[in-house]
Parts: C-alpha cells; sequence; structure tokens
C-alpha cells in the first residue's frame, strides 16, 4: 500500500478547487486551481470519461447545471468538451493531462473519479487506464478515490504507486440507483482494505458512523466531505485527519 504524501495530512483540500461562483470562479476549472495554489491549499477535482476515452476534469454526469449545453460528458469528446464555457467566466472543461501540467506539483492534489453508471459495479476500467496513463509522468503529490470500490481494485491492479482511498457515506440519495442490500454494504465500508486502501473520504454529517470510529481506531486515515464553515470544521477535527472544504477559507494548522 503507497503511503499518503505527509502533506496531505496537514493542508486543507479545497473542494473542486477554491471556486466562487460569484467571483466568475468555477468548481473544477482552471480559475478555482490557481485560486488554491495561491491560498497553498490541496486540491480535490473530479475525473470522468470523454466520449473518445479521455480523463476529463468535471463533477456532474450532465452539463445542464454549468454550462449552456445539455447531455451528458459521455456524449462529447475532450476535444468538443475543451470548447465549452463553464459558468459566466472564460474557463473551459478540460481533460486531466492539461489540469495536472498547470498544478505541476506545487499542491497536494486528490482526484476523484466518477461513475458515470452510477452503479457502483464493475466498471470497463477504461477511465482507471486513462488516469493511470494521464498521471505516468506526473511529479507531485497525488492520490485518487472513488465511491465505486471496482474502480479503486481497478486501479490497484493497474498502478502499484498510487495512494488509493475509498469516498463514503450512507448512499441513501436516490439518484444512485442501486439496491437496498447494495447501500447497506457499501455504507458499512466493508470493502476496505488496509493491504490496499490508504484512507478514507466520509460525509461530513456522518463521521459518528460506528464504521468510522472502527477505523480510526485501527489507525486508518480518515478525510471528510464537505465542510462549509469554520464550526463545522471544528466539530470534524475531533474524527478526521484532513477536510474537504468550500463556501469559506480553512485555516492552515
Amino acid at each position: 500500500m503507497p503511503a499518503l504524501d505527509p502533506a496531505f495530512l496537514k493542508t486543507p483540500i479545497a473542494h473542486r478547487a477554491l471556486h466562487d461562483a460569484s467571483q466568475g470562479i468555477y468548481e473544477n476549472c482552471r480559475s478555482a486551481i490557481i485560486a488554491a495554489i495561491e491560498q497553498g491549499y490541496a486540491i480535490e477535482i473530479d475525473s470522468q470519461l470523454s466520449s473518445d476515452g479521455r480523463a476529463i476534469v468535471f463533477h456532474d454526469d450532465r452539463l445542464d447545471r454549468l454550462t449552456d449545453k445539455r447531455g451528458d460528458v459521455s456524449d462529447y469528446t475532450a476535444a468538443e468538451l475543451s470548447q465549452i464555457k463553464v459558468g459566466s467566466g472564460q474557463d473551459v472543461i478540460e481533460p486531466l493531462e492539461d489540469i495536472l501540467r498547470l498544478i505541476d506539483g506545487r499542491v497536494p492534489l486528490l482526484i476523484e473519479l466518477k461513475d458515470q453508471g452510477r452503479k457502483l459495479s464493475q466498471t470497463d476500467g477504461r477511465l482507471e487506464q486513462a488516469t493511470v496513463n494521464a498521471l505516468s509522468l506526473y511529479q507531485g503529490a497525488v492520490a485518487v478515490m472513488s465511491f465505486n470500490p471496482h474502480m479503486i481494485e481497478n486501479l490497484a491492479k493497474l498502478s502499484s504507486d498510487l495512494p488509493l482511498g475509498l469516498t463514503t457515506g450512507s448512499f441513501m440519495d436516490p439518484s444512485w440507483g442501486i439496491d437496498a442490500e447494495r447501500i447497506a454494504h457499501l455504507s458499512q465500508i466493508t470493502d476496505f482494505d488496509p493491504k490496499r486502501h490508504s484512507f478514507v473520504s466520509h460525509f461530513a454529517l456522518e463521521l459518528a458512523a460506528p464504521c468510522i470510529q472502527t477505523l480510526k481506531e485501527q489507525g486508518t486515515v480518515i478525510f471528510t466531505w464537505t465542510i462549509r464553515s469554520p464550526e463545522a470544521e471544528a466539530i470534524a477535527r475531533q474524527t478526521v485527519d484532513n477536510i474537504t472544504f468550500e463556501s469559506y477559507l480553512a485555516v492552515h494548522p
């Protein structure tokens, strides 16, 4: 199991980078990443596949919320996505490789792989392979996580160097479209394997879950998502090793 870079334990992580739509700085975009770097924060970004199999940096399955286009991200090629503006600013949707060149190891980077099928079942492995390919020449503190344990299992087979983690919670959002048995399995974090996983990142409102307390007692590194105030941060830090935050400026320890 590759160890997390120590910087991940002391640098607050800006959720989808340091975005502020009121200032024309949009999530997962170049402007938000530059803002996070300037403030010295670690960065969390989301990655999924374009129609031509490239890893691109965007959170939503669909383009509707953040752009003037419609349809799934996976309906467009990386070249087409790179022409789509996000929000009202000048940012566009960029390939992971371009974002890696921008960050260039200056701050820790946490990449969440999105399951476009939202079934949290076995995948075809294309995003996992595209991610490993993009990171092959990257020099800097980096880790990869996903809600889908199968994706992390695939990554472990593709790379022995990447610190890997599980994004976790109760999975009660009906948009997941998964059955009760699968929800029960995932919510207990039974897929966590200390030989494969370096950390978990758990939903902030559920940090009192017994499975999180057990992992903490076992010495597991625990992050949390998403903290939105100093007050919530103070409570979370009683349990977690680091926070993923947005909507305010977290204090550097």
